[in-house]
């Protein structure tokens, strides 16, 4: 099954920083089973309202192909924790 994942990031995280906690991201997909057919950043967009001291965020888009929910699950949980993730929304595809 197809899935799209986007999620903001913190605009105030340096190039390398950034680099890192997507490639971290990318690997607990693939690490759980998911195959990935893309990941790259969006753009970085201004919010409507503040979300968590911030105006505007960086929007990365991945998306994937998996059987099973196990790396979406763990995406889930661990982006909640993370600090340099504000938002994050995980949509089945149906193309």
């Amino acid at each position: 099954m197809k899935y799209e994942i986007t999620y903001i990031i913190r605009p105030d995280l340096d190039d390398a920083a950034k680099t890192a906690l997507v490639e971290r991201f990318d690997k607990i997909l693939t690490d759980n089973g998911a195959a990935l057919i893309d990941s790259k950043d969006w753009k970085k967009l201004r919010f409507a309202y503040e979300i968590g001291g911030y105006n505007e965020g960086v929007y990365h888009v991945v998306n994937l192909t998996t059987d099973n929910d196990e790396a979406l699950n763990e995406f889930d949980r661990l982006s909640k924790i993370s600090d340099d993730i504000l938002r994050h929304m995980i949509v089945k595809r149906e193309d």
